[in-house]
Order: C-alpha cells, then sequence, then structure tokens
C-alpha cells in the first residue's frame, strides 16, 4: 500500500497535460509509446475528470452542429 501512494505522489499533476493526453486518446491517434507514458504520468483524478470534459464538449458540438444543420436546410 505504501508503494502505491508513493507512485501516485511521483506523478506528474498537469491538468493540461491531462486534457492533452484525452484529446489525442479520444481522436484515436495515440502511439503506444504515448500511451504507455501517458498511463504511468497522469493522475486518475485528473484523467477522469478531462474525460467527462471532453465528452460534454463532444455531445453539445454535435447538438450545435445538427441544430444549424436543421435551420440551415429548413
Amino acid at each position: 500500500m505504501a508503494k502505491d501512494i508513493q507512485q501516485l505522489a511521483r506523478r506528474k499533476l498537469n491538468f493540461f497535460q491531462t486534457l492533452k493526453a484525452v484529446s489525442w486518446g479520444f481522436f484515436g491517434v495515440r502511439k503506444g509509446k504515448g500511451y504507455s507514458e501517458d498511463i504511468s504520468t497522469l493522475n486518475p483524478v485528473h484523467l477522469i475528470l478531462a474525460g467527462l470534459l471532453a465528452a460534454i464538449f463532444f455531445v453539445v458540438g454535435l447538438v450545435l452542429a445538427a441544430r444549424g444543420l436543421i435551420s440551415y436546410l429548413a
């Protein structure tokens, strides 16, 4: 248990790096080496928050695009 806590303490806690990693992963263009590096350095809490934030922006973007297309065609 102490080893796990030490590993978590050594992780980088930069939220913007997490957003970058999530955006690369969201579009499926991350290489295997970068993925394994991200897994070892990213904070899991930041990763979850960034994933939720990216999903919300994606859904809102789709809804706005659909509404714009419907109003343009009508």
